[in-house]
């Protein structure tokens, strides 16, 4: 056994232990969190307008701090930019996190010298709770790659500036740096297809033993790999035996991927973003993410059917229920308090509290008042997937309003790696299956009101071309799997097959 990978499994057992007592205190520690984030965030300028010095419950703070989305923290930010201290929390960010997808354009989100540990701490305890549950630390002994954004900074008002996974480069501890790939130099290449070539290059004769990335950008380097080899991965990597991933729900990938190594590899899920790193898969044996309620985050959940109320219900973790779909609110120790991230989470369990990622706030289609979500489209997509032994790389569904005669309907822009020998009962499968998923749905079609949905097969890479085409190939960027409008719909008619 290697230096590394003995030394982890200890250290993995000390972290695992800790993370079972922090399970066991989840509301307690949630209210102290909170206690905290009021006694040092008064000191602040947004803290100071909101009274935090008066608040003492979580009733309190709901009357104290309304919920707010990046446009409405914009001017707060605004004034950060500007170099001001001492704004959404005491002092000055250490960095702006720069994300893009927003109506007002890029967005800054501030890291402080007391967020960062969320950030930095918790990627370390999800392979830690890995190696702890499974004994398997030899991926340690390996190389190690992060498909992430550039580490290269810009500076905005004094403050160094850019992608959360090019912030979070400069943090890896120095005992992995010597296991990680790809170098600095290539990391810095901002044109994705420039830096994917070079890559393959650096990694393609390497002892890879764990790969980490969004899922349709780490098949994009599976491919450009076999292409290169014509082997499967784990052939290419025999050592390869560590996958994780977050971003988006795996599920839609996981086959191709699978595929593509050759072999079933282990997987750890995450759910981190720049307002903070909030879950991450703990154990082999039961579904979704622990939540992270030890970590300077505390957490509110709205009732997703609320969320664009004026006074929505905001609940704390001791009141959320399985199965319901909630509005994640995040308030840190970075200054965003009431802050709405637009995503939702269902609870699978509540002792632990486990979540799973059920959409995007902004991603739905309710064009006829159906509030279709993600959870929904990708589990119909995977069952009919299964059952006509088809292959997706990739889809989206958008609504198409029919403006003369005839009934309306969704639209489901589909790139098969391996179309289904009948399309048409495909299609049917889906339908059927977003019927029972969705009772609004179901209404609309059994009423009459839409016509089934419609699968439109697009051309190979149609995905990446697009991507291509808006400036938004790789790095973080994905697909949104809904749209309420046809501005990606009008863009992707130019990939149909004929």
């Amino acid at each position: 056994m290697k230096i590394k990978s003995y030394l982890a499994k200890p250290f993995a057992g000390i972290v695992h232990k800790q993370l079972q007592r922090s399970i066991k205190t989840a509301i307690d520690d949630q209210q102290q969190i909170l206690n905290n984030l009021m006694k040092k965030g008064a000191k602040a300028e947004f803290g100071k307008q909101h009274h935090f010095a008066e608040v003492s419950n979580h009733k309190d703070f709901t009357q104290a701090v309304p919920i707010r989305d990046y446009e409405k923290y914009a001017p707060y930010i605004h004034k950060i930019k500007e170099g001001r201290q001492n704004i959404l929390w005491p002092g000055t960010p250490i960095y702006l996190a720069k994300t893009s997808g927003t109506t007002s354009g890029a967005k800054y989100i501030p890291i402080t010298s007391d967020s960062i540990p969320n950030h930095i701490n918790t990627a370390r305890n999800a392979l830690l709770a890995y190696i702890a549950e499974t004994g398997n630390a030899d991926f340690t002994n390996g190389k190690m790659i992060f498909l992430s954004g550039s580490p290269v900074l810009d500076r905005i008002g004094g403050i160094p500036t850019g992608r959360l996974s090019g912030i979070v480069n400069h943090h890896i501890p120095s005992y992995l740096r010597k296991n990680q790939l790809p170098s600095y130099e290539t990391n810095c290449v901002e044109d994705w297809e420039s830096k994917l070539d070079s890559i393959v290059a650096e990694t393609i004769d390497q002892d890879m033993t764990l790969i980490s990335g969004i899922p349709p950008w780490m098949q994009m380097y599976f491919d450009r790999l076999m292409e290169k080899t014509g082997k499967k991965i784990g052939d290419l990597f025999p050592n390869f035996n560590v996958l994780v991933h977050g971003g988006v729900n795996f599920s839609p990938y996981r086959s191709k991927l699978m595929d593509s190594i050759g072999k079933t590899v282990h997987t750890i899920e995450t759910f981190p973003a720049s307002e903070g790193f909030f879950a991450f898969q703990d154990t082999r044996d039961q579904e979704g993410l622990i939540l992270n309620t030890n970590s300077g985050i505390f957490f509110e959940f709205i009732p997703a059917a609320e969320i664009f109320n004026e006074n929505p219900t905001r609940l704390s973790l001791a009141d959320v229920k399985v199965g319901e779909n909630y509005a994640l609110i995040v308030n840190n120790n970075a200054g965003l308090f009431g802050y709405n991230i637009g995503d939702t989470v269902k609870f699978v369990s509540t002792d632990p509290y486990r979540i799973i990622v059920s959409g995007r706030i902004k991603h739905f289609i309710s064009a006829f008042g159906e509030h279709v979500i993600g959870e929904e489209v990708e589990f119909s997509m995977k069952q009919a997937e299964e059952k006509f032994d088809a292959r997706i790389v990739e889809f989206t569904v958008a609504p198409f309003v029919e403006q003369g005669e005839g009934k309306s309907y969704h639209e489901w822009f589909v790139e098969f790696e391996k179309m289904p020998s009948d399309l048409n009962a495909f299609a049917h499968a889906l339908d059927e299956n977003m019927r029972k998923k969705n009772i609004y749905y179901d209404d609309l079609i059994s009423g009459n009101i839409l016509k089934p949905l419609v699968v439109t097969p697009l051309a190979k890479n149609a995905f990446i071309d697009y991507m291509r085409s808006i400036g938004k190939l790789g790095g973080q960027n994905k697909v949104p799997r809904l749209s309420n409008d046809r501005n990606i719909a009008a863009e992707l008619e130019k990939y149909m097959i004929k």
